[in-house]
């Protein structure tokens, strides 16, 4: 039965711990600084019995870089099985409800400060795949997993996809990192704009550029490729 969790009550942690021996960890949007509210839980999660705890990551963000990166390197110490899933960036974002699918479906516009950088986009149904496995296999992993798509795409490509399944015209505008930030402060905390700025400034100097066989090696199938999970989604709508 489906119990109410706030990372920021924490008078609903209890209920939700109740009975639990493993957990999957998605930080809160949005918070710069998550290990405020998540380590506090993750020792009351030890404490209550909790034996193995799988974290969303991200890619872009190393144990003990900022971020979820302070909730990483903690992790190993509090568990003797755990889990960091470090993914791509999400395929979905340009096809749910993130800001750049709201471009694209208002404007027909990606805007980035990714330049020409290319990013192996991943399905989220393939992070959850690989979480599965984390959290249920006989033998946790114990490490990072860096989880990507099979092939990365700038956001021209990306565009140009999108334009060919939709049959409307995408286009990829770039900007400054500063652009971005002032863009994005009208819609998240100004501290939030400024490290997704960084992070796209990352990925205009390669940080993302990368593929990975994780998704492959952990499930036994291949990840899904940016075309086809634009189509499935499509067909879905």
């Amino acid at each position: 039965e489906p119990v109410r969790f706030d990372w920021y009550d924490a008078a609903t942690h209890e209920a939700a711990l109740d009975g639990t021996d493993r957990v999957y960890l998605v930080p809160p949007v949005g918070d710069t600084d998550p290990a405020a509210v998540m380590l506090p839980f993750l020792r009351r999660a030890r404490a209550a019995g909790v034996r193995r705890a799988v974290l969303l990551g991200s890619s872009a963000v190393p144990e003990g870089g900022p971020a979820v990166g302070a909730v990483h390197r903690e992790l190993p110490g509090l568990f003797d099985q755990w889990a960091v899933l470090r993914p791509s960036w999400f395929m979905q974002n340009f096809t749910g409800d993130h800001a750049h699918a709201d471009g694209i479906r208002r404007h027909g516009t990606i805007w980035t400060a990714a330049g020409s950088g290319r990013v192996a986009f991943v399905d989220a149904d393939d992070i959850a795949a690989v979480a599965v496995h984390a959290l249920t296999d006989d033998r946790a992993p114990n490490t990072d997993l860096v989880l990507t798509g099979p092939e990365a795409l700038d956001h021209d490509e990306i565009a140009a996809v999108l334009t060919r399944a939709g049959g409307r015209p995408v286009v990829h505008r770039r900007l400054t990192p500063e652009e971005l930030r002032a863009r994005l402060a009208s819609v998240v905390p100004p501290d939030f704009a400024a490290l997704l700025a960084d992070l796209d400034r990352a990925i205009a100097q390669g940080a993302e550029d990368r593929t990975t066989d994780t998704v492959e090696r952990v499930t036994g199938r291949p990840p899904r490729a940016f075309r086809e999970v634009v189509e499935r989604e499509s067909a879905e709508r």
